[in-house]
């Protein structure tokens, strides 16, 4: 197989200056893109059921799901 050019020097990768430099900016950039959906995603989640217990321990949440899922059990068979 015969290369386009010739080899390139310089670089453990074989980019050149220009080309690390542009690979670097959208490397940050989908980076910090994925680490802000990320951060959201945890807050929202957060919202939703906070993962360190309350007061109480989990037992509230066992509680609640425990009574929850008894619902939804004797509506299907009902």
């Amino acid at each position: 197989m015969s290369s386009s050019g010739p080899p390139r020097e310089g670089s453990l990768s074989g980019l050149t200056e220009t080309e690390a430099k542009e690979f670097h900016k959208i490397f940050m950039a989908s980076f910090i893109a994925f680490t802000l959906i990320a951060i959201v995603a945890h807050f929202l989640v957060w919202s939703w059921r906070p993962w360190i217990p309350g007061p109480n321990g989990y037992s509230m949440l066992i509680q609640n799901h425990a009574h929850t899922l008894l619902g939804l059990t004797t509506s299907m068979f009902s």
